[in-house]
């Protein structure tokens, strides 16, 4: 670990890009050397600079809604949840470039409370730019930025002060129930009496929008799963040919689940030389490559009460499609 210091700027690397690398090679051989149906990758290596260039289009599609909707939940709950949790820190976990993180800063800021931002995320890089840019934005706020990996590093986030944590946009729907749980726990235990934390999550609603969400018209939500395929390559010296896999994505009723894959169109043998081993899939073979689970209110505040916390506030916009809720330590 290191740390950089900037004016007000503090970056803790705990995750170096050589980590990451090392993580890549573990999952494509724990993921992808075994038979079907079981080929699965994590959907973080879906976020390279194009899975993310490819992602900020996907929120701003037709079919997707949980983004609007979730900053819609914020634009109407952000100054409730100021005057409750009294936070002078907010910390989000899987901050990326922040952007929605400024309705919660601006009413911090409103409730004159704002001391400190605590940016999470696996990407430095982002980390980086998006702290000069909040620094610039909010004279006098400090940054604790945290270079991580939230399955792993929960116990590296900034300590002291009045901190509400945030984990928006729905990925926690990416984790299934056993690592939900943990993460959950492993939150809770970092916590303090005093802590808050806020939670985004997306509803069960009608499974044809569930699925549109993730198949859209325009193909999009294809080329950001098909990009898995080139970071492999780039990565580990693979040759997939990403035309060769259809983009599937489905609700699971047993998991209540949207469940997104790459299915193999024909019989074929994909060579990866980084790790000296051959990948052979059958025609209609698929490669899991996210889970995003959806959730009926009480089951969040089941998994909350579970793991420590105690629910506090729930906020949907008028649809109840998605849902912001609120939980103390």
């Amino acid at each position: 670990m290191s740390a950089t210091d900037l004016n007000d700027i503090r970056v803790a690397v705990h995750l170096r890009p050589h980590d990451l690398a090392a993580a890549l090679r573990r999952d494509v051989l724990r993921g992808l050397s075994v038979a079907a149906p079981d080929k699965e990758l994590s959907p973080k290596w879906l976020y390279d600079e194009r899975g993310c260039e490819l992602f900020d289009q996907i929120t701003r599609l037709p079919e997707y809604y949980p983004t609007r909707r979730e900053r819609s939940i914020l634009h109407a709950c952000a100054a409730e949840v100021a005057a409750v949790t009294q936070a002078d820190t907010l910390v989000e976990l899987g901050s990326g470039t922040s952007d929605k993180t400024r309705l919660l800063l601006d009413a911090l800021a409103a409730a004159g409370t704002l001391r400190r931002f605590a940016p999470f995320d696996v990407a430095e890089p982002t980390l980086r730019a998006a702290a000069v840019r909040i620094v610039g934005e909010y004279p006098g706020i400090e940054i604790d930025a945290v270079v991580g990996d939230f399955e792993t590093h929960l116990a590296h986030l900034p300590t002291g002060g009045s901190r509400l944590v945030a984990f928006l946009g729905g990925t926690i729907g990416n984790l299934d129930p056993p690592a939900r749980a943990k993460l959950l726990a492993e939150l809770a235990d970092a916590m303090v009496p005093g802590d808050s934390f806020l939670l985004g999550t997306d509803l069960v609603k009608d499974r044809a929008r569930l699925v549109a969400a993730y198949d859209d018209d325009a193909g999009v939500t294809a080329a950001f799963n098909r990009n898995v395929l080139t970071v492999i390559n780039r990565e580990l010296g693979a040759t997939f040919e990403p035309t060769r896999f259809d983009h599937v994505a489905r609700f699971d009723e047993d998991h209540q689940w949207i469940e997104m894959g790459l299915r193999s169109q024909i019989a074929q043998v994909v060579p990866v030389a980084d790790l000296g081993i051959e990948i052979g899939f059958v025609a209609g073979e698929e490669i899991r490559t996210e889970i995003s689970a959806k959730f009926a209110p009480a089951q969040v505040r089941d998994e909350l009460e579970t793991a420590g916390l105690d629910p506090v506030g729930w906020w949907t916009d008028p649809a109840g499609d998605f849902a912001v809720s609120l939980a103390v330590r």
